[in-house]
């Protein structure tokens, strides 16, 4: 592949071999605030990479070094993030400064940056992430434009797509305010799915936000933090997925 050498000093030795890939947005009003502030030393923040919406890809912290982009969180209980993963930033304004869909030469150089990268680390289907699924307190990004479902056609990453009567046999949705064995199940799942979320407890704030960043991820076309059958529906598929290829992975 090709790529735009832009050094940012902003990285450190790696604890970990790499095994997640981590997909943000920029969140900026253009690529090339974006791309002084990931070399910024004094920002303290950076990625592997940072591909533009005219599908430029920059590189910017060698894949074996931790770059500093995850901040707090965690995912299938890697809590130090940067450590265990590789970050690509992906140009786009975000929802504070007019949120867009991603162009089609950005895309293409994403899907084909994710299949470079793959070829060199083993990362699981199920440890390719946005920002939010790894900080759903905190972070909306990708968000819910960005096309997971593309990128796991492309085959990086997990999707799927429940059928009509599973998702009616799931009954009545869960909201805020709610507890029992529904919500103990709900957080259960979000919890072996990899959030940073404790499988006990009642639909609380956590709860909302966590589904809401399950959502912008898996069922992007109604993000509203609440747990109705389609959103539950999509949680069950993704962790017999999950738990296919883990099993997979150890027979390889």
């Amino acid at each position: 592949m090709e790529f735009i050498e832009a050094p940012s000093p902003n990285f450190d030795e790696r604890r970990v071999l790499p095994d997640i890939l981590v997909l943000h947005y920029t969140g900026m009003q253009t690529g090339e605030a974006a791309l002084e502030r990931l070399r910024d030393p004094e920002a303290k923040v950076s990625s592997h990479y940072l591909v533009e919406e005219d599908g430029r890809i920059f590189r910017l912290v060698p894949e074996e070094r931790r770059a500093w982009h995850a901040g707090r969180g965690a995912w299938q209980g890697t809590d130090d993030v940067n450590s265990a993963s590789i970050g690509i930033e992906i140009v786009n304004p975000g929802h504070e400064f007019g949120y867009r869909p991603f162009p089609e030469p950005q895309m293409a150089s994403v899907v084909a940056l994710v299949a470079d990268i793959r070829s060199r680390w083993t990362i699981p289907d199920s440890r390719i992430i946005g920002h939010s699924d790894m900080a759903p307190t905190r972070k909306d990004d990708p968000g819910e434009l960005f096309p997971w479902k593309r990128l796991a056609g492309e085959g990086h990453g997990l999707w799927f797509e429940p059928a009509a009567e599973r998702v009616k046999a799931l009954g009545a949705p869960l909201q805020p305010g709610d507890e029992g064995l529904g919500v103990l199940v709900l957080r259960s799942g979000l919890h072996r799915l990899g959030y940073p979320i404790a499988p006990g407890g009642e639909y609380d704030a956590e709860t909302a936000k966590t589904v809401t960043a399950f959502q912008r991820h898996w069922r992007q076309h109604r993000v509203d933090g609440i747990a109705d059958g389609e959103t539950r529906a999509r949680l069950v598929g993704l962790l017999q997925l999950a738990s296919v290829e883990s099993v997979t992975g150890v027979l390889d």
